[in-house]
């Protein structure tokens, strides 16, 4: 597949604008979007994936409501506010979800909503209702940037990726933003992520294709190994590339798949590379497993594990980190057979085979991990099957970042 990235975020599709503003659930900087609106010139078929988390948000559940008939016309999304365990949780969500559709002339039930920001409070939804004419005004064909930078909470860096491929001689593009910096942890799509595309696909292949992308993305990040309550990663398309529609499992179908999938990765990766306080990138290879699931679990354990996180952020080449992470991930494995590897722009290095530790040059290995994007090379020797993850760092200003998170 010719896959090439383009400008444009979730206005790159056909028939997308977006807008973000600061309406005022941010009370301590008015310089800092806090609510953002995704629209679509017409009526999409729509998915979503949600936190396993079993304390839910609010919006979560009006969202899953509202994608009950696998149709959705726009996204509404607020920071600063995560409108979890709060009062009046559940109708200040529809309160959002009515305030646009008055404005867009649309129905309330077709509207996906969400919040991230601190859990608890009430939702001043006031202040988005009163904020939601100019929010519909300033939409724009070229509104994605807005949009992205209005859903962050502590990311330092707005999150926004865009694709085009071709099925069946027709132009695609895929569009996303999302969010994500802290409670990021393999457990469903660990942030807030919002993607769009032209592609023609019915509603029940878009939530296969959006499931099976999750799994291989963003349920395999883990910044702190905690699970948000507002999980929540939803994906319109408004068919208008003029494809046949994708109705089954066939090529075009494939296609599109794997370009999901392509975006969905990139977008976990900038989740993982943004973790709250974070100076590492860390990407955990392991190959040569029995099967993928153990593969999978045995790299979610290695990029979970906080003493692993701490070696990272020292740039120790600590590899026993490593193995104690893998054992104790529930996964059969026979530790004489492993062989554990560091690796970076700088160079490579072997830092165990066979279970046991190998003299090494620890100067290299701690130049290899000073970069900042590190990756953990594991095998297993027992089979052919592979699984990449990815984390970050455990940093002082992590605890810093989350000591003091309310004020």
């Amino acid at each position: 597949m010719n896959l090439k990235y383009i400008k444009g975020g979730v206005c790159a599709a056909s028939g997308f604008r977006a807008s973000g503003i600061h309406v005022g659930v941010k009370t301590n900087n008015v310089d800092k979007k806090d609510l953002a609106l995704i629209v679509a010139d017409c009526a999409c078929a729509a998915a979503a994936v949600y936190t396993k988390n079993v304390v839910k948000a609010a919006p979560l559940y009006v969202t899953k409501e509202n994608l009950k008939n696998g149709r959705a016309r726009a996204i509404i999304a607020n920071s600063g506010n995560a409108n979890a365990c709060a009062p009046k949780g559940e109708e200040n969500a529809r309160k959002m979800c009515i305030a646009v559709s008055q404005e867009l002339g649309i129905c309330a039930d077709d509207i996906v909503v969400a919040s991230t920001g601190v859990i608890g409070q009430m939702l001043p939804v006031e202040v988005i209702e009163n904020g939601t004419k100019q929010l519909v005004s300033k939409l724009s064909y070229d509104g994605s940037d807005d949009a992205a930078l209005a859903i962050m909470t502590t990311d330092l860096t707005k999150k926004e990726l865009a694709v085009e491929f071709e099925i069946e001689g027709k132009t695609v593009r895929i569009g996303a933003i999302a969010k994500g910096s802290g409670m990021i942890h393999p457990n469903m799509g660990t942030m807030l992520g919002f993607l769009t595309t032209d592609c023609a696909i019915n509603p029940e292949m878009i939530q296969k294709a959006l499931v099976a992308a999750t799994n291989m993305s963003f349920n395999r990040v883990s910044v702190d190994g905690d699970s948000s309550t507002n999980d929540t990663l939803a994906l319109l398309a408004s068919g208008l590339s003029g494809n046949a529609e994708i109705t089954q499992q066939n090529k075009a179908y494939e296609i599109f798949s794997e370009a999901l999938n392509t975006i969905c990765i990139e977008l976990a990766k900038m989740v993982a590379a943004d973790g709250e306080g974070a100076t590492h990138l860390i990407t955990c290879v392991v190959s040569g497993a029995g099967s993928e699931a153990d593969a999978e679990g045995l790299s979610k354990s290695v990029i979970s594990s906080s003493l692993v996180k701490a070696a990272m952020f020292g740039a120790d080449a600590n590899w026993g980190r490593v193995l104690c992470a893998m054992g104790y991930s529930g996964v059969e494995f026979d530790p004489n057979g492993v062989d554990v590897a560091f690796s970076s722009s700088a160079g490579r290095i072997v830092v165990c085979e066979n279970g046991r530790g190998l003299l090494f040059d620890e100067e290299l290995a701690k130049k290899i991990l000073t970069e900042h994007e590190i990756t953990i090379d594991i095998k297993i020797n027992e089979g052919n099957a592979s699984c990449t993850c990815w984390g970050c760092d455990l940093t002082y200003d992590y605890v810093r970042i989350n000591g003091d998170y309310r004020s």
